[in-house]
């Protein structure tokens, strides 16, 4: 059970990577700095004063970084890659121990594809939003996913059960969009 757990917060936290890459991260090391959350002994520096301070300082200047209108388009070029990276060390720090090469497949799949899929999926939408409004509904969008981010990130802490289940959810409804999507620009 519980893998079944830990399992459930990699999804969610690499889930929440998707939407803002320092968010999770800081979520896991105040989890871990207030003994939340046991690090494994490799990881256990995630949890130091000094990581918790990093990680706040990155996180605000990214969320701020998504409120310049031009800027927050090219962030998404190279928030996805760091999304995957993120997602899929949240995932292996979230695991435990297993073998390297399971941890590692696992994480890779787990988390960076599930990260991947999510920020690949805002980027559509915010050039979408760029395009159609000109930028100006870009804040809103921005405001969106770091609540999202936020609220994936809490969740996978503290239930996560429900974060899995959220991300498969929304996983089926991004999924769920491109369809609708494609076959609009089908029927045009």
């Amino acid at each position: 059970m519980e893998i079944f757990f830990s399992i459930c917060l990699g999804i969610g936290l690499a889930a929440a990577a998707g939407f803002r890459v320092f968010l999770p991260l800081l979520a896991l090391s105040l989890a871990a700095y207030f003994e939340v959350l046991d690090l494994t002994e490799g990881w256990a520096w995630l949890g130091s004063l000094q990581t918790l301070i990093l990680l706040g300082v990155a996180s605000v200047f990214e969320i701020l970084a998504y409120y310049i209108p031009w800027f927050d388009n090219a962030l998404d070029t190279i928030s996805i890659p760091l999304a995957s990276f993120a997602g899929t060390i949240l995932f292996l720090v979230t695991l435990g121990d297993f073998e390297p090469w399971v941890s590692w497949s696992l994480a890779i799949i787990g988390g960076g594809g599930t990260a991947g899929l999510i920020a690949g999926s805002t980027a559509t939408v915010r050039a979408a939003s760029s395009t159609t409004t000109l930028g100006f509904a870009n804040p809103i969008f921005s405001t969106l996913e770091a609540i999202v981010s936020t609220i994936l990130s809490i969740l996978a802490i503290f239930i996560p059960i429900l974060a899995a289940f959220l991300v498969f959810y929304l996983g089926y409804r991004i999924i769920k969009w491109f369809k609708k999507r494609k076959l609009k620009q089908n029927i045009n």
